[in-house]
């Protein structure tokens, strides 16, 4: 209902942009969230809805995971129906409303989680072999369930059953992961691990904030946290999940792995879910027969998710968002507003050059998200072709030498682009704060071939 209103985010500028482009993998990434993106367009035409319906479908099937998690572990109707309400909450909407990496992870997470359960709980030792597909699955969207398969192997060896580790229908599963992940991998070995230097970067531009906002944002990330907690608690003591308490083990383990390496505070919100629904079940027995607990826990959970609602999808009108809470405690929601306007402003500083210049003339960003606007609403200004040197952008290689004009985004252009006037400075969309966001439109000479300067302009964030 609501994937039309706002506008593109600009990782979905990014990925409709890397999806022109299929790979193997990217600098940044596997390729399976841009290819998403590309199958959208092709199915339903380039449109803002296309993009997004696929990651909403997946969300989808992440709460059925999750109602599934709920049985597996004694659930019943009303432990299903809390553990599937997990997704109402602010990440997993806003992940799925914009299309990201994040939602198909959340589904990759809770499905690996779901085959653990049943393999352990219920020893089906064949599950494994499902963890193991499913994680191979998640590789060609992110790596990031790597982490996960990590937390639970030391989880086991270290609160048990240690059995498992030795068993060979495990090991199936390990197999299963690598062999289905491995063209990604074999991508990352051959181009010098790409996303390991990019890692790096991130932490170290962003390691003390992510560091700041790890432990709050795990009472933010689920809907609830009394109810990821009572899954954390009912692990360790209810003796007939004695078989699951690697899963309380692997939480903190993952907590301290993500703190020390600086990684981002979402990174442990798959198994906040799978924690979640695990607590679903704990809630149930808490209200069963009694009404008084009934009445607030239901209307606990009407409360959250009408406040995750409201925070995370479009519901308040564009014109009413600057100043508005949404605007300020989600980011997601700014970065979805004013494209259209910020393209026809760098298009009014190429109008203003001569018709000889507009020929020899290029697009450079220095930010993936500039680089998709302009991709998506360039072609209508007639504007030219666009590049950048930001993340997976800078695979795709320099203009043709013949091209020595270039209209930069960026605050301070690089020597490497020649010499560069300063034109213009971009405003948000009125929408939001009616102000100067501070990048700067330049006009640049280049006075060297692209192929000399091309290595200068990469860079990872």
């Amino acid at each position: 209902m609501t994937a039309n209103d706002y506008g593109y985010h600009r990782d979905e500028l990014y990925f409709r942009l890397l999806g022109e482009h299929p790979q193997w993998g990217y600098a940044d990434q596997p390729p399976f969230t841009p290819m998403l993106v590309r199958f959208g367009i092709e199915m339903f035409g380039d449109t803002l809805w296309a993009v997004r319906v696929p990651s909403a479908v997946l969300l989808g099937l992440t709460a059925l995971v999750l109602a599934a998690i709920a049985r597996e572990t004694g659930g019943g109707t009303v432990a299903q129906a809390l553990a599937a309400a997990g997704v109402f909450a602010v990440f997993p909407l806003s992940s799925a409303h914009i299309t990201s990496t994040s939602t198909p992870d959340l589904l990759v997470w809770t499905g690996v989680l779901f085959f653990v359960v049943r393999a352990l709980l219920w020893r089906r030792p064949w599950a494994w072999a499902g963890a193991g597909i499913v994680a191979g699955l998640g590789l060609w969207n992110k790596h990031l369930v790597l982490l996960l398969l990590l937390c639970l192997a030391v989880a086991l060896a270290l609160a048990g059953p240690r059995e498992v580790l030795r068993s060979r229908h495990l090991w199936i599963g390990v197999t299963a992961a690598v062999v289905i992940g491995s063209p990604n991998l074999i991508y990352q070995v051959m181009h010098g691990f790409p996303q390991a230097e990019m890692a790096a970067a991130i932490a170290e531009n962003k390691g003390g904030e992510s560091r700041a906002a790890l432990l709050p944002l795990q009472f933010a990330l689920p809907p609830l946290p009394p109810v990821w907690i009572a899954g954390l608690v009912m692990l360790i003591r209810d003796s007939r999940l004695r078989r699951l308490r690697a899963l309380a083990v692997a939480y903190p383990l993952m907590f301290v792995v993500v703190l020390v390496t600086a990684g981002q505070p979402y990174y442990t919100a798959g198994l906040l879910l799978g924690l979640h629904a695990v607590g679903a079940v704990a809630v149930e027995r808490w209200v069963t027969g009694r009404r008084g607990r009934q009445a607030l826990a239901g209307g606990t959970v009407v409360a959250m998710s009408a406040t995750a609602v409201v925070l995370s999808l479009p519901v308040i009108p564009e014109k009413d968002l600057a100043g508005s809470v949404p605007a300020e405690v989600n980011e997601t929601i700014a970065e979805q507003i004013g494209w259209r306007e910020y393209v026809w402003q760098i298009g009014t500083v190429w109008a203003g050059l001569s018709a000889a210049d507009r020929d020899r003339a290029v697009l450079f960003t220095g930010n993936y998200g500039e680089a998709g606007a302009l991709d998506r609403y360039g072609p209508a200004l007639r504007l030219p072709a666009v590049y950048s040197g930001h993340n997976a952008l800078h695979e795709f290689g320099p203009p043709p030498d013949s091209k020595r004009i270039v209209i930069a985004v960026l605050d301070t252009p690089p020597e490497a682009l020649g010499t560069c006037t300063p034109k213009a400075v971009l405003r948000n969309s009125p929408g939001v704060e009616n102000e100067e966001v501070g990048t700067r439109v330049h006009v640049c000479r280049m006075d060297r071939p692209w192929s000399l300067a091309w290595p200068e302009l990469q860079h990872y964030d």
